[in-house]
């Protein structure tokens, strides 16, 4: 019966979701109350999940929601500059305290948690201030973290539908001709990014390619058939590799910590390794550092695994992305050292 519930209300899409969880974990001859136990538990472990439907009601379903005042652009112009405003915290910071942490946590303090790199600075740029994100606003935000000095840019966020991609487009070339690194998750949905493209992207509407673009998936735990998380979003010819996405504990607002799932979180994992070699060894270019990251992937010697979305079919890493492997820091700084030399000390 669940199944074959459709709707567009967003709350009756949340509420199949819940429930199609519950029947999966308890079976449809579950007692009410062992239902009920369950739906508790779903809710207190998925906050996330809640507090991100909760999030597209609001505002992204909102047909009542006029957000200009607080952007105060005018949505024509593309090449506008000097519209939105310094609150870079918003409404729902802590995805982005999560990623930054997972960069750039001290590594010193033995507070909390140890972010990978421990030589950077984090440039914060809001421009995804609730629900799907603006080709303009992704587009000079690109620029902005440019102008400003920015060596990586990562980019956790992502889309089905870019009206406006030939701007966003002219960011990333800009980009590349300035020698920064760009560094996307791929996305939750499970899907085949060669087929289902995510945006923004590396591909061009000319049909080139950014050569200093990364796409990464989210991987698991361990080394077996579950080494892909479930929900990333995968490409033979469309993500580099896969990085941690799956229970990743990181900083939240308010000296807090938590566990988040993502590819929103494997992608800061490999701004983390990309800054390490950039801060160690800093006269490697852009494209150097995404192909030092590409070929130092763990292999996993050929390992089968569940292909993401799928409980049965099992497929290797290189059928999932363009390396077939996992990124592995270690492996990248050997590579770095026999192209480069001898890391500068810090």
């Amino acid at each position: 019966m669940v199944d074959t519930l459709k709707s567009s209300d967003p709350k009756m899409r949340f509420a199949k979701y819940i429930l199609s969880i519950i029947y999966e974990n308890e079976g449809p001859d579950a007692r009410p109350e062992e239902l009920a136990e369950e739906l508790k538990y779903i809710i207190d472990h998925n906050s996330e999940v809640c507090d991100s439907y909760k999030t597209a009601m609001e505002y992204g379903y909102n047909l009542d929601f006029d957000p200009r005042s607080i952007v105060g652009d005018n949505y024509a112009v593309l090449n506008e500059k000097g519209y939105g405003n310094n609150n870079v915290k918003g409404s729902v910071p802590v995805h982005g305290t999560h990623v930054a942490g997972i960069i750039a946590a001290n590594r010193k303090n033995e507070i909390g948690i140890k972010g990978i790199a421990d030589n950077v600075k984090i440039m914060a740029i809001r421009a995804v201030p609730n629900g799907d994100e603006r080709d303009k606003d992704i587009a000079n935000a690109i620029r902005y973290a440019v102008d400003n000095g920015a060596h990586i840019v990562n980019m956790s966020f992502g889309k089905d539908y870019s009206p406006q991609k030939e701007y966003v487009d002219q960011a990333v070339k800009y980009a590349e001709q300035k020698n920064v690194l760009l560094i996307h998750a791929a996305g939750n949905d499970n899907d085949d990014n060669d087929s289902k493209p995510s945006y923004p992207n590396r591909f061009y509407n000319d049909g080139k390619e950014a050569k200093n673009w990364i796409e990464v998936g989210a991987s698991s735990w361990g080394a077996d058939e579950s080494l892909t998380a479930e929900f990333s979003n995968y490409g033979k010819k469309s993500v580099d590799f896969f990085a941690p996405g799956v229970e990743i504990y990181s900083t939240t607002p308010n000296n807090t910590y938590k566990e988040q799932n993502g590819t929103s979180m494997a992608s800061p994992a490999v701004t983390g390794v990309a800054a390490l070699l950039m801060s160690y060894f800093p006269e490697l270019t852009a494209v150097q550092v995404k192909d030092i990251l590409r070929e130092s992937t763990r292999k996993f010697d050929n390992l089968n695994v569940l292909k993401p979305g799928s409980t049965t079919e099992k497929v290797t890493l290189k059928e999932l992305s363009i390396s077939g492997g996992l990124v592995n820091a270690y492996e990248a700084v050997k590579l770095a050292i026999s192209i480069k030399g001898q890391p500068v000390e810090k």
